[in-house]
């Protein structure tokens, strides 16, 4: 497809691969000539290719894998910037050696992960969908002494595996329930707080509640596995608002099915919009459609964080959020 504009308009030409709030649309049409209109749906490998061809800057998301070969295939390309915080959907090093810049949304999306993540820890711990479901089926026949025990967060220990932004940000929240917080990471993080850095298997022994914050990389993939899991305590429940492919979900189906944990909340998964059958099956397991960063306020200014950073690049200037292979 040819690189070209309607006569007279001198817009740099801007692929969106996904239809964004509407407050960022407007600044985008104002701003750029869409190679195309987006929709909800995932463009398709084809798609992808095509109108990444016809651009000199996109917006992708992580749902969008750009390759190597995808890559090579638009030279013309100056910026990806990927409306997510992550990025491993993009070969960082095939787009270094192309001089293509790689920019993500860290910081906006924070207190949106946060928040979400102590709503499913608080709805796993405490039973709040199977209460919901209980009373929407008609069946609740009234309150007695035994019925739905649950366990308790106040003075709790929550254990954080990896403590970049939104790690912290969880464990800052943590102090209005009185728990005490050990993390693990690569690294002890200086901080005033009384958080205490980890091994990973010493975590997992002592933490009622295990959330999961760090990035996905070969490292990380599968870093909750059976193995882990048989590690942690049977009354503890395990959260995932960062990557799916960080626990593997059969394992965690199993967990799950043999008391080896009792509860679990997630809203990222291995393979999504696929989610395992045997956590949909699960009483134990709370499940979203990734809804980390779906509030009205931190999805606009991911979209304008994208479009700031499309405007650096394509005026000469470096990005604000430029990624780097070394990063």
């Amino acid at each position: 497809m040819p690189r070209s504009n309607p006569a007279g308009d001198r817009r740099p030409l801007l692929y969106v691969s996904r239809l964004l709030p509407d407050a960022v649309m407007l600044a985008i049409r104002r701003r750029f000539h869409l190679v195309n209109e987006p929709t909800p749906a995932a463009p398709s490998r084809a798609e992808l290719a095509d109108n990444l061809q016809r651009a000199d800057a996109a917006i992708v998301t992580l749902a969008e894998t750009i390759d190597a070969d995808l890559i090579r295939s638009v030279p013309h390309l100056r910026i990806l910037s990927n409306y997510a915080v992550g990025y491993n959907n993009i070969d960082l090093v095939a787009a270094a050696r192309q001089g293509l810049v790689v920019t993500n949304t860290p910081d906006v999306l924070t207190d949106a992960t946060a928040d979400l993540t102590w709503a499913l820890l608080l709805s796993t711990v405490r039973r709040i969908v199977e209460g919901d479901q209980l009373i929407r089926s008609g069946a609740w026949t009234g309150w007695t002494p035994t019925h739905f025990l649950s366990g308790e967060v106040t003075g709790r220990t929550l254990g954080i595996v990896g403590f970049g932004r939104i790690g912290q940000a969880v464990a800052r929240r943590a102090s209005g329930f009185r728990m005490r917080v050990i993390y693990h990471t690569r690294r002890p993080v200086p901080s005033p707080e009384p958080w205490t850095h980890v091994s990973l298997p010493e975590l997992l022994r002592e933490a009622d509640m295990v959330s999961l914050h760090a990035p996905l990389t070969d490292q990380t993939r599968h870093l909750i596995g059976a193995k882990e899991l048989a590690e942690m305590q049977k009354s503890a429940v395990l959260i995932n608002t960062s990557r799916g492919p960080l626990v593997d979900e059969s394992a965690l189906a199993s967990a799950l099915e043999n008391g080896t944990i009792s509860g679990a909340g997630l809203d990222v998964y291995e393979e999504e919009p696929a989610v395992h059958p045997g956590l949909i099956a699960s009483k134990k397991a709370v499940l979203l459609p990734h809804l980390g960063s779906a509030t009205w306020a931190a999805r606009v200014e991911m979209g304008m964080m994208c479009l700031a950073n499309i405007e650096a690049v394509l005026a000469g200037k470096e990005a604000p959020n430029r990624i780097r292979t070394d990063s």
